[in-house]
């Protein structure tokens, strides 16, 4: 059910910036932080049920636009932090495809609940041995 992944890679876009923090002279020139955007809302490539579905599971990471944004600046090639902006994008998206199974409730073991009765019993007999009317 998943999408055809090279239709969605035809409709990102990339932003380049300077990256943040320490690094020296190095950081302060060169663009390397990397921002994908991708526009769910108006993608030609997901279908509305997949629309809806990926907006439902990555909209912490949506804007108030529909437009999810991936962002790299750990490595320091503009080239490196695109490609891992690419694999941080493809993951998410399948992961919005993957069904998870239904959980099957367990049964409590006969021997289990055993073992809790004769530890209750047993309570109940220090308990009552305790007592100043036996």
């Amino acid at each position: 059910m998943a999408p055809n992944m090279e239709n969605l890679l035809a409709e990102v876009s990339f932003k380049t910036s300077r990256s943040g923090g320490s690094g020296g002279q190095h950081v302060n020139k060169v663009s390397t932080k990397v921002e994908l955007d991708f526009d769910v809302l108006e993608s030609k490539a997901l279908t509305d049920e997949e629309k809806a579905l990926v907006s439902e599971k990555l909209a912490s990471r949506l804007t108030s636009d529909g437009i999810l944004q991936v962002i790299s600046q750990s490595e320091r090639s503009q080239l490196r932090n695109k490609k891992v902006a690419l694999e941080k994008f493809q993951e998410l998206i399948q992961a919005c495809f993957v069904v998870q199974k239904k959980r099957k409730p367990s049964k409590v073991p006969r021997r289990v609940k055993e073992k809790r009765l004769l530890t209750k019993k047993m309570k109940a007999e220090i308990k009552k041995l305790r007592r100043k009317d036996f």
